[in-house]
């Protein structure tokens, strides 16, 4: 079979090799192994469909559990239940806070210092009546109290600690007109 290109004088032939025949030689049985193929095939195949039917009945599974149990709709929720996880913003719906007597206060809608003028107040209030625990009990001083009892007995320098030693709580500082030698006891 011969070939010729024109245009620029270049010319190709390809050799007719048709009439050689190696008889010896059908098939290279080392270059793949069909059976192995096939039989990789097989096996794949049928994992695909073993997991494919596993996940179909699994999903089956969970679709009867979630038919068992019928949820609510959102307007049978109460209100509160409706309104997302605490914290929330200020002024918006469902904001309040709780004081430390364990009162809840509803701020919702309302300007961002309400939530201040409320802290403001349970304050005024410690220092009124005293500063109260959880159960009510009053476990701190009104401050009218505590600054008559100030002016009338004045404050301790020092107290009896553990086995009746006294604890000074005066501390010892240089004093100026001896250039730092000698020192005097200052309360704070």
């Amino acid at each position: 079979m011969k070939d010729k290109h024109k245009g620029n004088g270049h010319r190709t032939e390809t050799p007719d090799v048709s009439h050689i025949r190696n008889v010896e030689v059908t098939h290279e049985t080392s270059d793949i192994n069909v059976r192995a193929v096939l039989m990789f095939a097989a096996v794949l195949t049928l994992a695909t469909i073993a997991v494919s039917a596993g996940m179909w009945l699994l999903f089956r599974y969970f679709n009867a559990q979630e038919a068992k149990q019928p949820k609510a709709g959102p307007m049978a929720l109460s209100k509160e239940e409706r309104l997302p996880p605490e914290p929330r913003l200020q002024s918006a719906p469902g904001f309040a806070i709780t004081t430390e007597d364990g009162q809840r206060r509803n701020l919702e809608l309302r300007e961002p210092q309400a939530e201040y003028r409320v802290l403001r107040q349970q304050w005024e209030e410690n220092l009124k009546t005293g500063l109260k625990d959880q159960s009510g009990n009053v476990v701190g001083m009104p401050i009218d109290k505590a600054m008559e009892k100030v002016a009338s007995e004045g404050l301790p320098s020092s107290i009896k600690g553990p086995g009746g030693k006294l604890i000074d709580y005066a501390i010892s500082m240089p004093t100026a007109a001896s250039s730092g030698r000698e020192s005097e006891k200052r309360l704070q």
